[in-house]
């Protein structure tokens, strides 16, 4: 089968390839912006996603999987960042959506992102795939808006549309929040997180979320469907901390510290959207996934942290002989 990934050389993007590349019969194509990074599979070079390329697409692709995206951008300069997410995430989904089509491309994967759901659950009521979309920020809008048009373009087009939103995903490699978190479980000291015991988070390792994207390849009844992701296994921010932890062979230290002073610290600091998703809750329901597709996250969330934390160990590791 002959595969386009877009985002190649991004977190989900590796991990996708490395997974497809053990399948002798894929012939692999994938779009990054740097240099050379597979040497052992095919390579289309495109300058950019957005709502104006003209893309020089491979003969005989049978699936695109994109995973590029303008993604979370800490203090952002932009005049207009709804305007620049919209650029790559919406119109520039929907260009090569379009090309993709006229190319005779039989699938095309989107990895959305359940920003289209919303920020936070409440209520133990947790997200379906089938929810009227609630985007709280400009990247779940430009997400959302995406999907509006794929789904608007695909009864008229001879090619399969399968949207995926994952949850918060990690794995060998993660960076950002739950990089950060990982960092300061990793030194042993006692962590302000033991009454948050109430809330709720569905959390998708990468291997997890490959293999539901891999399935959605040419599985029949995932055509023109969207699918939640998750590790099927929702943990409270405290439970979460006392399994990194576990994986990273440190001691659970936790200070009972009041809910109201993490709620007084987001005020004073004005820092109450990160307090918001400590304390949060953000479920979400798999089951149409599950039964649609006949599928199970391969990967236990304990079995992913243990594998993130190796990483993160052997990452360190290097760092310091690097540095020494």
């Amino acid at each position: 089968m002959n595969i386009l990934i877009t985002g190649g050389s991004g977190f989900i993007g590796c991990c996708l390839i490395s997974e497809l590349k053990k399948n002798v019969k894929n012939e692999l194509f994938f779009t990054q912006r740097d240099k050379k990074i597979n040497a052992d599979i095919n390579e289309v070079y495109i300058a950019s996603i957005d709502g104006s390329t003209v893309y020089t697409l491979p003969k005989t692709l049978d699936t695109i999987i994109h995973c590029a995206a303008r993604a979370h951008i800490m203090h952002d300069e932009s005049g207009d960042p709804l305007k620049e997410y919209r650029e790559i995430n919406t119109f520039g989904t929907l260009n090569l959506a379009k090309q993709a089509a006229e190319a005779g491309v039989k699938r095309f994967i989107f990895v959305s992102s359940i920003k289209v759901n919303g920020e936070s659950t409440s209520s133990s009521v947790p997200f379906m795939a089938d929810d009227k979309k609630n985007p709280q920020d400009d990247y779940g809008q430009s997400k959302a808006e995406a999907e509006d048009l794929l789904l608007e373009l695909a009864p008229k087009i001879e090619m399969e549309v399968v949207i995926i939103r994952p949850t918060l995903v990690y794995g060998p490699g993660v960076k950002a929040n739950f990089a950060s978190l990982m960092n300061l479980v990793s030194k042993g000291l006692p962590l302000p997180f033991g009454r948050i015991t109430n809330n709720r988070r569905s959390l998708v390792s990468v291997r997890n979320l490959v293999d539901l994207i891999i399935t959605c390849i040419d599985h029949p009844k995932a055509a023109n469907q969207v699918f939640l992701v998750s590790d099927d296994n929702d943990v409270s921010t405290a439970s979460m901390v006392k399994k990194m932890s576990t994986a990273l062979g440190k001691p659970n230290r936790m200070l009972p510290v009041p809910l109201w002073c993490f709620n007084l610290i987001g005020k004073v600091f004005s820092k109450q959207g990160k307090v918001d998703r400590l304390l949060g809750s953000l479920q979400v329901d798999i089951s149409h996934t599950k039964e649609t597709l006949d599928w199970t996250p391969p990967q236990t969330l304990e079995e992913g942290f243990k594998e993130t934390a190796e990483a993160f160990v052997l990452s360190k590791k290097l760092n310091k002989e690097k540095n020494t």
